[in-house]
């Protein structure tokens, strides 16, 4: 069987035009080699005028645009780019060197599709830019049913075209941040990237006996385990309006009380993860049938923590830091599969504690005195 290399996946079929702007003759060669090698067909722009004066006879469907070039700049461009009708379906991926969010912001408000920072990763660009294209597809095919039901009625096709543009401009944001940063951002709130002191609970969660599963396994089997396992949990996270933080693997971090305040965060961060744990311990019985003796563990901690922006500039990211998230992580390291292991300060707050008893004190890792435990089994 002949070697495929993950980037060999994101190949086009061949149908798509990129247009490649860039003040920088090099990067613009490069890119193109690369491009063409995925078999996109290609053209070149080498300033912001050129780029302007080149749409109108070549039409393409995606343009990567560099933000930072003389005389007319990457953002102008896009402003330009989107007063045209003719462009409208056309992708625009910026590629930058800065991490400045509020640039970000303002671009996806103009009508930037995705970004991609420099120094490339050329298989995450692959990948970007195939589900840029993905949607650019997807809104071509619906402009053709558009058209259809405009001739059973026009005022119908101009509410959903509003919809529309209202979904892409919420679902630009959401492939970047949680849903409730999204939203808060929609609302002209900027909050969330104000570093503050809030009380929360941080709620760890991973699968037990993973890493001899994985080393085991084939690649396929595991990233179709682990793609159950969060399609599994994931809703449960939104469900709860939890700030899910990251995926660390075959386990994630989120947490309740950030960025919106929630007097009641402890409680929700119980219910929510002995839901969780229900729901996987019935992909638990799935995967024992197949041989696969995978479980879940979580950890649960209240308390003050830190909450805002951290990262450098080329990658941000919205976190929550202090001892309570140390503290959640460690107590998710000790639990058993099906367990849920919380602190006294979560343990305080919850209202029904008919589920939960007491499980002593632990030496954990990193923490001086013993830790008060208490445990809960469904």
């Amino acid at each position: 069987m002949p070697f495929t290399s993950i980037a060999d996946k994101f190949d086009d079929s061949g149908q798509h035009r990129v247009l490649v702007v860039d003040d920088l003759r090099d990067n613009v060669t490069i890119l193109r080699a690369f491009l063409k090698h995925h078999n996109y067909t290609t053209f070149a722009a080498h300033s912001g005028k050129d780029a302007i004066e080149m749409v109108e006879k070549i039409h393409p469907d995606l343009i990567l645009l560099d933000l930072n070039m003389p005389g007319m700049n990457g953002m102008e461009v896009l402003t330009h780019l989107r007063t045209l009708e003719t462009l409208d379906k056309t992708g625009i991926i910026l590629l930058t060197a800065s991490g400045n969010v509020d640039e970000l912001l303002e671009a996806f408000s103009i009508g930037a599709d995705d970004f991609i920072q420099k120094p490339y990763h050329h298989i995450e660009m692959l990948a970007r830019i195939q589900s840029v294209l993905k949607m650019r597809d997807t809104q071509m095919k619906l402009l053709e049913v558009n058209r259809r039901l405009d001739e059973f009625n026009q005022d119908l096709e101009v509410k959903v075209a509003d919809q529309v543009l209202e979904l892409e401009k919420v679902n630009r944001l959401r492939r970047f941040f949680s849903p409730q940063i999204a939203e808060t951002f929609l609302a002209g709130d900027v909050a969330p990237f104000a570093n503050i002191r809030q009380q929360i609970s941080v709620v760890f969660l991973d699968l037990r006996n993973f890493t001899s599963f994985a080393e085991k396994q084939d690649p396929d089997t595991v990233m179709n385990v682990l793609s159950t396992f969060h399609s599994t949990v994931g809703p449960v996270i939104f469900k709860h309006n939890a700030t899910l933080e990251r995926f660390t693997g075959d386990g994630l971090m989120c947490f309740i009380g950030a960025p919106h305040a929630e007097p009641q965060h402890a409680s929700i961060a119980f219910d929510m993860a002995k839901e969780m744990q229900q729901k996987v311990s019935g992909l638990s019985r799935e995967w024992m049938e197949k041989g696969f003796d995978l479980q879940m563990g979580i950890g649960i901690s209240s308390g003050e923590a830190s909450t805002g922006t951290i990262g450098f500039e080329k990658r941000l990211d919205y976190a929550a830091i202090g001892s309570v998230t140390n503290l959640s992580a460690r107590l998710c390291s000790v639990a058993e599969g099906g367990e849920i292991l919380m602190s006294r300060d979560s343990y305080d707050d919850i209202g029904d504690k008919s589920s939960i008893e007491a499980k002593g004190k632990l030496e954990l890792k990193g923490f001086s005195q013993k830790i008060e435990v208490f445990s809960c089994r469904l």
